[in-house]
Formats: C-alpha cells, sequence, structure tokens
C-alpha cells in the first residue's frame, strides 16, 4: 500500500507580471502625484491673495480691477459656469439623439463611420472653434443684437465643442446594456421607439448625465475660444447677448503682466476652476457607480 499526502502548491505569480504591477503602480502614482502638485502650487500662490482680500469676499466681490485692488470673481465664475451649463443643455439633446441612432437606428458600417467622425470633431483644435466663432457666428448675432461677441456666442461655441463628447460617452453607456433589457422588451411586443425611451434611456441614465458632466467640466477649462468670441468684459451678464470674460479666458490675458497680488488672484481663479471641475468629476463618478450598482 502506498500512502499520498495532499500537499497545496502555491504558485509565485511570474516575474514579468510583478514587474508591469510594480510599474504600473508606480505610474498611478506619479500621476497623483502630479496632481497633488498642482493643487498644492495653487494653493500656495493663492495663499497671498486669500489672505488679503478673503475667500467670501473674493468670490462674492464683482468688481475687477487690479490697479485699485478689486480681485472680486463672481462674473467671471457666473460667465464661466452660465455658458458652460448653456453649452450642455444645448448639446445635450443633440448628442444624445446621436448616440440612440447610431446604437439603434442604423447599421454596424454606417455607425462606426458615425461614431469615426465624431471623434474626428472631438480632435478638432479649440483655435480653430474659436476662429470660426469669431469670423462667422459674431458677425451673425451682432446684425441680430450688437456687438455679437457676447455670452451667447460663447456657449454655441462651447456646445459645439463638447457635442462629441456627449454623443461618445452617451453611446457607449447604451452599448453597455445587457442585451437582455433590449429583448425583454421586444418580448412583450414594445416598438423600437418605446423600447428606446422606456427602456434604453431610463436604463442608461446615470452613464449619459455622467458624460453631460464630464462635458461641462471640458467646457469650464476651455479659453481660447471663449478668449475670441466673448467679449471679454468683466461684468455679470444680464442678457446673452452682453459680452463677458471666463476664469479661464482672464488667466490667459493677464498672467504675462500680472505680480503681486493680482497675480495671486490669477492662481485663485485657477483654484475655482479646479474646484468647480473636481465637483463635477465626483459627482460623474457617483452617477457611473449608481448606474453600475442598479
Amino acid at each position: 500500500m502506498t500512502s499520498s499526502k495532499s500537499s497545496t502548491l502555491y504558485l509565485s505569480p511570474p516575474r514579468s507580471d510583478l514587474c508591469l504591477a510594480l510599474g504600473l503602480r508606480a505610474l498611478a502614482a506619479l500621476g497623483m502625484a502630479l496632481l497633488l502638485a498642482i493643487v498644492v502650487s495653487l494653493l500656495l500662490e493663492a495663499g497671498n491673495v486669500f489672505g488679503e482680500i478673503g475667500v467670501l469676499r473674493l468670490l462674492t466681490d464683482t468688481r475687477w480691477n487690479p490697479t485699485e485692488q478689486g480681485f472680486g470673481l463672481a462674473p467671471m465664475a457666473v460667465a464661466s459656469i452660465a455658458s458652460s451649463a448653456g453649452a450642455v443643455m444645448l448639446a445635450g439633446p443633440i448628442g444624445v439623439g446621436a448616440a440612440v441612432y447610431c446604437r439603434f437606428y442604423c447599421g454596424p458600417r454606417q455607425s462606426q463611420w458615425f461614431r469615426q467622425m465624431l471623434g474626428m470633431f472631438a480632435g478638432i483644435p479649440s483655435v480653430v472653434f474659436g476662429f470660426w466663432g469669431l469670423t462667422t457666428l459674431v458677425p451673425l448675432i451682432a446684425n441680430a443684437n450688437p456687438p455679437g461677441a457676447s455670452l451667447l456666442a460663447g456657449t454655441l461655441v462651447l456646445s459645439m465643442m463638447v457635442l462629441p463628447t456627449i454623443a461618445l460617452t452617451s453611446y457607449a453607456a447604451l452599448e453597455a446594456l445587457p442585451l437582455n433589457h433590449l429583448l425583454a422588451g421586444h418580448a412583450l411586443g414594445m416598438r423600437r421607439g418605446t423600447i428606446v425611451i422606456q427602456i434604453a434611456l431610463v436604463a442608461a441614465r446615470g452613464g449619459i448625465a455622467a458624460g453631460m458632466l464630464l462635458a461641462l467640466g471640458r467646457a469650464l477649462g476651455e479659453t481660447m475660444a471663449m478668449l475670441m468670441v466673448s467679449g471679454n468684459i468683466v461684468q455679470v451678464p444680464t442678457s446673452v447677448f452682453d459680452a463677458v470674460r471666463s476664469l479661464a479666458a482672464n488667466i490667459e490675458l493677464e498672467m504675462a503682466y500680472a505680480t503681486g497680488t493680482h497675480r495671486s488672484a490669477l492662481y485663485a481663479c485657477g483654484m475655482v476652476l479646479i474646484a468647480v471641475v473636481g465637483l463635477s468629476t465626483l459627482l460623474s463618478h457617483r452617477l457611473t457607480e449608481g448606474a453600475r450598482n442598479a
């Protein structure tokens, strides 16, 4: 009789896998370190204006006049948020409609071609959008209500820039739906339009909303296009035809010659932008996670 002893064999991961894991971990840590370094450097540079003016006054004052120690960010924050939110509201229905068409109403080749065109649309440099807006869109608006360079022009240009982002992320959310959801609708005798509206869009709402929030962050950080078409006047807009200046455009216009507290206030503009974009990104992540759990 021979007895056999059972033993547990421990298999260590291959050396190449360990090296890959360590390399990827190092790259992820490097990315987080760079982000942290940017935030810390902005905080340190903006600390001067935070101490002299105060955060509350900085965010609520409507007067931007650095020569007289006026560093109110409220008009530019309102312009940035209004133009970005308006762009998402305009581009949202179009982008979702394009995604629905690609996913449910056209063939595979046509869908692939259409998505490739959207990807190319997303890669167009912002200065090209700004140039087109300055030479074509602004004169059209000026014919209706001068001067043309305005919050409306900035919103329309931003809506074209974020449209591909909304369309592609919405398509990804719709494509990720389990096939059983759609087959259940067919089994119940629903028409395709009913399945799209009552099943697909409802089930993918989290991913679609997350894509819109990502597009909002993209619009908030846009500089060149807003610089070219918005008029660059620091004021709280009372009409879509008013000229405005965004936070990003303000940094671009004045950083070259700003010194002292003025320069510190421009770093504060960057901090406000990072805070708003960070909040939209966090909310986007929460919506995506909620959609997955649902």
